[in-house]
């Protein structure tokens, strides 16, 4: 952008200068396109990044649902201890987080395996989709539950419902993801910085010289700033500082489950980096 400002100087102080003044209103109307654009790009930006944290912070409370239902719904009536199979579909519940995780993150992590029997894992490999592969286990075991008795039939309904919930954040989760936006509004975006650095450069040569160069480049890392860090929520499923602390978001799901199990091995919460941001 300096360069730019500098050609842009040199070409006015050399040449345009003895010719044609340029008037104000040009990089006036160049600012005003540009902050319409920046301004649409970053609420579409927004938008997607707020509804990713909607989609998973319903995940969390429906997540939480499943598993106190199906703790209560089959625990005997003088001990917390669920079926074993109730179990099994708590710890697959967790696998299918870390496996929806992963997937949004591109990631190859397969630690969450140790939450999956040995026949589950093996059921997964002609899958490509592993997260909806285990909750159509989920739905074998809910339909095993009732056909054994160990569920009534409304029990069956309350637990049927919350994994078609599971099918669609998964579902909205995954459109997000694929969805690419707009590039013609990123571009023009760009684009339309650039003309008006440079329109900048040769208005303000004719009253401030040489400092025009600093002034332009100025005023345009203003724009490109608020343009970058808007486009920056685009991806809010990206493993970095600005998106959805999917980690964080996870870990915490497994902890709220495994401690309603009653379980002894219980990990640690993801902790911020450097005291700034949770991944």
């Amino acid at each position: 952008m300096i360069v730019t400002c500098t050609i842009a100087y040199l070409f006015h102080d050399n040449l345009i200068k003895y010719h044609v003044e340029i008037p104000a209103i040009v990089p006036t109307v160049l600012g005003t396109a540009i902050a319409f654009f920046i301004g649409f790009n970053n609420n579409q930006a927004y938008d997607r990044w707020w509804e990713a944290r909607k989609i998973w912070g319903a995940l969390v409370n429906d997540s939480r649902s499943w598993a106190r239902e199906l703790i209560s719904y089959t625990s005997s009536s003088t001990h917390d201890n669920p079926h074993p199979v109730c179990r099994q579909m708590i710890y697959r519940h967790i696998a299918f987080l870390y496996a929806l995780k992963n997937t949004l993150r591109n990631s190859t992590d397969s630690s969450w395996h140790k939450y999956l029997t040995k026949e589950d894992v093996a059921e997964l490999v002609p899958h490509s989709n592993k997260h909806n592969a285990l909750l159509h286990f989920q739905s074998k075991d809910l339909q095993m539950l009732s056909e054994t008795g160990l569920i009534d039939g409304f029990r069956f309904i309350q637990l049927d419902s919350l994994l078609v919930k599971f099918s669609d954040e998964m579902g909205m989760s995954e459109r997000i993801k694929n969805t690419v936006f707009p590039t013609t509004y990123s571009y023009l975006t760009k684009l339309f910085i650039w003309l008006f650095v440079m329109a900048i450069a040769l208005v303000t040569s004719q009253s401030l010289g040489v400092w025009s160069i600093f002034i332009s480049w100025l005023l345009g890392f203003v724009f490109v700033s608020t343009q970058i860090n808007g486009m920056s929520l685009v991806n809010p499923f990206d493993n970095n500082a600005v998106s959805i602390p999917l980690n964080q978001i996870t870990r915490t799901i497994e902890i709220n489950l495994l401690q309603m199990l009653h379980e002894n091995n219980i990990p640690e919460p993801v902790k911020p980096v450097n005291n700034e941001y949770v991944l």
